[in-house]
């Protein structure tokens, strides 16, 4: 049986200028393999970035807003 998350694909369309394209071609490089690639890193740093931010964010509300230190001086104090 096969998983057809994987064989389904989309095409995606960048019209870049003829002098662009020119030295592309010159080039001996994979240019839908190397888009592909960075695609895909961009992707995942983006996600990690907003992972963190919400992390971030989290951290932030858990945050003691009294000086533990002033609190437990009282606390010897008494």
């Amino acid at each position: 049986m096969y998983d057809l998350g994987e064989c389904m694909s989309s095409t995606f369309t960048v019209r870049i200028s003829k002098e662009l394209k020119e030295k592309m071609q010159k080039l001996p490089i994979k240019w839908s393999e190397e888009i592909r690639g960075f695609i895909e890193s961009k992707i995942k740093q983006l996600e990690l970035a907003k992972k963190i931010e919400s992390i971030k964010v989290k951290a932030e509300k858990r945050k003691v807003k009294i000086d533990s230190t002033i609190l437990i001086r009282e606390d010897r104090e008494r």
